[in-house]
């Protein structure tokens, strides 16, 4: 008789988790959003870490299906993968939520005029990864339907 309980239970557990995540996405519906990182990660870059979380969260409520992320850095917003280039937490985050195709996207004028190298001094950027101006590209998104935040 407990075995019965235990495997109702179960499948009544499932299903309620089941109905439960496809209200998320049916409440949610398909999302498209920026990510604006301008700030200091400050100690043990725990304001990165937390916006990435706020990223992660994201597409835990929506699906990652029905979510289109990018992030923009610029001025002190590159810390965080400037941090990530030592940090193997900030690391593992980053490239987790690159496996879930959320862009990152960092701002040239930044890079030039603080003299950075998206190549040695930035973790896992690429050429194609720069925009030439982080707040133009804000503004941009903005314009092609993406929702703002700032986490």
């Amino acid at each position: 008789m407990d075995t019965l309980r235990t495997m109702i239970c179960a499948v009544l557990f499932v299903t309620v988790a089941t109905v439960a995540g496809a209200q998320d996405t049916e409440r949610y519906g398909k999302q498209k959003v920026v990510y604006h990182i301008n700030y200091d990660g400050g100690p043990e870059s725990k304001a990165y870490v937390g916006a990435m979380r706020n990223i992660q969260n994201h597409i835990n409520a929506v699906g990652a299906e029905n979510l289109e992320v990018k992030v923009v850095l610029h001025g002190n917003g590159l810390g965080l993968l400037m941090s990530a280039k030592e940090h193997e937490r900030l690391q593992s985050v980053v490239a987790s939520l690159k496996g879930q195709n959320v862009g990152f996207q960092v701002c040239n004028n930044t890079l030039k005029g603080r003299e950075i190298s998206y190549e040695d001094d930035l973790y896992d950027v690429w050429e194609e990864d720069i925009v030439p101006s982080g707040v133009a590209e804000l503004s941009r998104l903005q314009q092609m339907g993406y929702t703002y935040i700032k986490p």
